[in-house]
């Protein structure tokens, strides 16, 4: 299929795919943004078309895989942003601090619950609050990586009841 023959059919499925991106978004603008993310993968991927298929299946289906893709990875990096500053998402919550004392009394509040936690929970939260990843926490522990993500998890967990229960947040 020629370059314009494929402008010509992407042009007569225009309103369909705005209206298939509209219903998956269910917003505007990002209905918009999948609109042009299909279309430019369908131009990208053009030579994958195989003539004599359903055009406006393909085209669809390009988009449902789009939409699908960008909602894992954003969820992904909302659980990531949250692993890595969990102990700044405590401390954070809350007004900002009147003093820098005030801030160094939460922080000492933060430690002791921290070693308050099992030794299994405290080192792989430790480690991973300083900038260690899961992979990088689970190599050096020599445990395997999901035991690793389930004992920070648990360990976040416990320190954000403890912070409630003190009045942290």
């Amino acid at each position: 299929m020629s370059t314009s023959d494929f402008y010509t059919q992407i042009d007569m499925i225009t309103s369909p795919l705005n209206n298939f991106a509209l219903s998956l978004t269910r917003n505007l603008e990002d209905s918009r943004d999948l609109f042009q993310d299909t279309v430019y993968k369908a131009l990208k991927n053009k030579d994958k078309f195989k003539i004599g298929t359903n055009f406006k299946a393909w085209v669809l289906t390009l988009m449902r895989n789009t939409f699908i893709n960008g909602y894992r990875k954003k969820k992904r990096s909302k659980v990531k942003t949250v692993a890595d500053d969990s102990l700044e998402m405590i401390t954070n919550t809350r007004s900002a601090a009147a003093n820098e004392g005030e801030s160094n009394m939460a922080m000492q509040e933060l430690m002791a619950m921290l070693n308050e936690l099992d030794d299994k929970l405290r080192q792989p939260f430790w480690m991973n609050y300083q900038g260690m990843s899961y992979q990088e926490v689970a190599d050096a522990l020599e445990t395997p990586l999901g035991t690793i993500k389930s004992r920070i998890f648990f360990a976040r967990k416990e320190m954000q009841e403890k912070a409630l229960r003190v009045g942290l947040r």
